[in-house]
């Protein structure tokens, strides 16, 4: 089979498509013939061996694909061939077949296009996690939420599950671009950053009291001046560190304040951790990616895919997600889904 392969810790410019062996299956593990696989800038660092996982040399990079099940394990109830899922994995996505434990994959339904099914498994995966799960952010109808990154896979995503739980959403962009891309997909109010930082436009549209709840994927100064425009109570989730620097938090505005500070390691769930938890925490993933599924049947969540190239354009891909030209999530598609798209 067709693969990007990594022989060594090193820029993902460097990496070739090779023809792999296939991966081999246990008992509690799918076989998906791959219809769409992620392309990230977590997967650059994990290629560079950068990430706080590393998996074991050669490898193919990949936690995220979408496919058919082409065959499952012995221990195996709740999955046949040919369902279509989509599908979390240690490593391997980017390549024509892949192998996941079967913990970490959810059927999903018809209407829903291979490449779309990649930005559940991550992208709206964390931004349900973050925003609905009781011991985190816990979005309430009537509050201000204030996302930042609007325009990327978790901040569409934040937006439209802040939306479905009757908040007012403040979206943070860099461009006019990504300004109607987060109006699009349900801001109430948006603000360019660019055009001189965004705490006083917060507080002007919430009468002086700040952000309920602050979701940022950037970090940095970013979450700064996030906390200086905060409400009393208030809750702030640090989702990533898009800016390139992680933050000190000072303590002494989270205690004048009475501000949470809450975070989330989704991998931990998906057995990510020394500590393999993805079977204990497996009923809790698929329920959560049941009513997203729910929502998206619905007409509620629509999720945006920017660009699709073929495996051969891996590096095209990559560099698309590197150059921050992504207004939505980049995927690398395969075989039927290649020829719907009409990618060669």
């Amino acid at each position: 089979m067709l693969g990007v392969l990594v022989k060594e810790f090193t820029d993902f410019k460097n990496l070739t498509i090779e023809n792999c062996p296939r991966p081999e299956m246990g008992p509690r593990q799918v076989r998906i013939k791959v219809q769409a696989a992620g392309v990230s800038f977590a997967t650059s660092l994990v290629v560079a061996g950068k990430y706080q996982r590393k998996p074991p040399l050669p490898f193919i990079p990949g936690t995220e694909c979408s496919g058919y099940v082409t065959d499952v394990g012995s221990d195996v109830t709740d999955m046949q061939i040919g369902d279509r899922v989509c599908a979390v994995l240690d490593w391997g996505g980017q390549a024509e077949e892949a192998v996941a434990h079967s913990s970490n994959v959810f059927k999903i339904p018809d209407s829903l296009p291979f490449n779309e099914a990649i930005c559940f498994t991550n992208s709206y995966l964390t931004s349900y996690a973050a925003l609905v799960w009781p011991h985190l952010l816990q979005v309430k109808e009537g509050q201000f939420v204030l996302v930042h990154g609007a325009a990327g896979g978790v901040g569409i995503a934040a937006i439209e599950i802040s939306k479905i739980k009757g908040a007012t959403v403040i979206a943070t962009v860099g461009s006019e671009d990504k300004r109607k891309i987060a109006e699009g997909h349900g801001a109430d109010f948006t603000i360019n950053y660019n055009d001189g930082g965004f705490r006083e436009q917060v507080l002007a549209l919430t009468n002086n009291l700040g952000a309920n709840i602050v979701y940022d994927p950037v970090g940095g100064d970013v979450f700064l001046e996030s906390l200086r425009c905060i409400a009393p109570q208030g809750k702030i989730m640090p989702v990533g560190f898009a800016a390139g620097s992680i933050q000190q938090i000072p303590a002494n505005i989270l205690l004048v304040k009475n501000i949470t500070v809450v975070g989330l390691n989704l991998g931990y769930y998906f057995g990510w951790s020394p500590i393999d938890m993805r079977e204990h925490f497996s009923e809790q993933m698929k329920e959560s990616m049941a009513e997203l599924f729910k929502w998206q049947t619905a007409g509620l969540i629509k999720p945006r895919v920017s660009h699709c190239f073929s495996i051969q354009q891996f590096q095209e891909a990559m560099e698309t997600v590197l150059s921050r030209k992504a207004l939505g999530r980049v995927a690398l598609v395969f075989d039927e889904e290649a020829k719907r798209l009409k990618i060669s």
